[in-house]
């Protein structure tokens, strides 16, 4: 498995990265079959280390988890920990999916925007003529969109921790969202299944 640990604006000494290597294979051998990388990310917030770690599965499913403690191991743990949690309980439905999908997971190119918020004052008047310029786009990055059945997603979305997950529905070919609801269900988007 290839591993990219870092630090933001912390210094990662060759300790941790051993702890950390050692411990993800543990987790992610007993668990998870064949993962291809893990990225983990140390960061300081306040008086206390945060641990971010993902792990991207050979079926191309990806587990995220977040830990944070008052020293870097105990946050690192902590994520690994909640990491662990994670894969026993869809170890089952990662066997079978890997099982029933001889091929990755196919990944298409797309497109990531962070929008302004709109101004409430705005009185329709601008230099277009009053013609609406759209929302101001402040951030533009490259993603992917999985080819997935609607159960890989819904478990794909319930690992990653995502509140929305879209993608390219295996079946028709056709793009669609699954969210998690207010109501705590999960909600899913088939433009195409409007019969």
């Amino acid at each position: 498995m290839r591993y990219q640990i870092s630090g933001k604006q912390i210094d990662i000494g060759e300790a941790l990265q051993a702890h950390v290597r050692t411990e993800l294979d543990e987790v992610t051998g007993k668990y998870a079959g064949r993962p291809t990388d893990a990225i983990v990310v140390f960061s300081r917030e306040g008086h206390a280390f945060a641990c971010e770690a993902t792990v991207h599965l050979s079926t191309g499913l990806n587990a995220q988890a977040r830990g944070m403690a008052n020293e870097i191991y105990a946050a690192f743990d902590q994520a690994n920990e909640k990491m662990a949690k994670q894969l026993r309980r869809y170890k089952r439905r990662l066997k079978d999916h890997h099982r029933l999908r001889p091929q990755p997971v196919e990944l298409g190119a797309a497109a990531t925007y962070i929008v302004a918020p709109a101004d409430d004052d705005d009185d329709g008047d601008n230099d277009l003529g009053g013609v609406d310029p759209g929302p101001t786009i402040i951030a533009e990055m490259a993603t992917t969109v999985p080819a997935l059945t609607v159960g890989e997603a819904v478990m794909q979305m319930e690992i990653s921790h995502a509140g929305v997950l879209v993608f390219r529905n295996e079946k028709h070919g056709g793009i669609n969202v699954v969210y998690r609801r207010d109501d705590g269900n999960i909600g899913w988007i088939d433009p195409r299944n409007t019969g």
